[in-house]
């Protein structure tokens, strides 16, 4: 199984398209908040499990501010981020993972890729496509994989 995770494209989609046809064929899709009026876009060009979550700029959506299911056995947590000040330090969303028992923890917010990986659990945002704020200033996704021996793989790919 293949994932294609995304976050903070602004309305924007020449980033966005560029991420799609670079990643391929996939068979979920995770957007992190921040779409800013692009859900019906992303349900017209997307023909793939589907979930997103409205971010702090998403005022006027009916997505869901949180979510959590499973991508093969692993218990998933998905949230834009900024209610857990993730700006500040990701501790506080790591630890609410662990509270929610989540394999999986992803957020978007900072414009920034972050992956943290223990034991227990792995805590990752793919950055902004459409304004980054990384050095270099790439827009960026993330690949997550599910291998037919069940391990997890992570690629932060970056346009």
């Amino acid at each position: 199984m293949r994932v294609l995770i995304v976050s903070d494209t602004h309305g924007r989609h020449a980033a966005f398209d560029r991420a799609l046809e670079e990643a391929g064929k996939f068979d979920m899709f995770i957007h992190l908040g921040d779409i800013e009026g692009g859900e019906d876009y992303i349900e017209a060009v997307v023909d793939c499990e589907k979930h997103m979550v409205r971010g702090n700029n998403d005022f006027f959506s009916d997505l869901p501010r949180e979510e959590e299911f499973y991508i093969g056995p692993y218990k998933t947590f998905i949230t834009h981020g900024h209610a857990y000040y993730v700006s500040l330090d990701p501790e506080y969303i790591l630890e609410e993972g662990r509270a929610r028992k989540a394999d999986l923890v992803m957020f978007g917010h900072t414009h920034k890729p972050y992956f943290h990986q223990t034991d227990d659990i792995t805590v990752l945002n793919p950055g902004s496509l459409s304004f980054p704020r990384q050095e270099g200033r790439r827009g960026s996704y993330m690949i997550l994989e599910l291998k037919e021996d069940g391990k997890l793989h992570f690629e932060q790919r970056y346009l």
